[in-house]
């Protein structure tokens, strides 16, 4: 943390907890229309749920369920198996990979504009994410990195976000080896070392802009 921030940490804190609960609030107000529609589509693409849920690691290194719309089919658990021997990391977790055969056809579009994950504006009310930080990881894939790269851990001292420092930069996506997770860390420390209410407002204009914030979305 800089600045303010840095000398009233408390202060910052409490002011960053405003700006989520009155970003989280307008944005789950606005975003009926289309959450509505998306139900729509997916009960008519594929069976299954509308919403779906999954553990994180959040602040602390604390569990929580982090809120999405379905995207992918109901046995894609099972599926994962089959698809393992394909992934580049063979050795490691299953991590998410582009043209992955278990997305619907409606999931694809939702993926495409983030759409599915407006869901957890509903986490940030809750106070388990926020709307700016490092986004949250698979269990499996929280642990692997946390044995493998020294200063992992650190991105569990401020809540995860819907968007963050390293999703404007183009670092999100599937992981291919270390060196990938690597960038995204570097990118996530930046955040927690850097934070001000300033970065986080940039961070949420960038995500709306910025080309750059919605590639390799999938």
């Amino acid at each position: 943390m800089n600045g303010t921030a840095a000398r009233h940490p408390a202060l910052g804190l409490a002011a960053k907890r405003v700006l989520d609960v009155v970003l989280a609030s307008m944005g789950l107000l606005l975003s009926v229309p289309i959450l509505g529609l998306a139900a729509v589509w997916i009960l008519l693409d594929s069976d299954g749920p509308v919403f779906y849920s999954a553990l994180r690691v959040g602040w602390k290194g604390k569990e929580f369920r982090c809120y999405k719309l379905r995207t992918m089919v109901v046995d894609a658990d099972a599926a994962k198996k089959e698809l393992r021997s394909s992934s580049n990391e063979r050795n490691g977790p299953f991590f998410k990979m582009e043209n992955d055969p278990r997305i619907t056809r409606v999931g694809v579009w939702l993926r495409r504009f983030s759409i599915d994950e407006l869901p957890q504006l509903i986490n940030v009310l809750i106070g388990e994410m926020s709307i700016v930080g490092p986004r949250p990881h698979a269990l499996a894939h929280d642990q692997r990195y946390v044995e493998r790269l020294s200063r992992y851990a650190r991105r569990h001292n401020v809540k995860p976000g819907i968007t963050g420092w390293a999703q404007v930069w183009g670092h999100r996506g599937e992981i291919t080896n270390d060196h990938d997770m690597h960038k995204r860390l570097e990118h996530d420390l930046y955040y927690v070392d850097n934070w001000s209410l300033w970065l986080d407002l940039k961070i949420i204009l960038l995500t709306v802009v910025s080309p750059r914030a919605r590639s390799n979305a999938y």
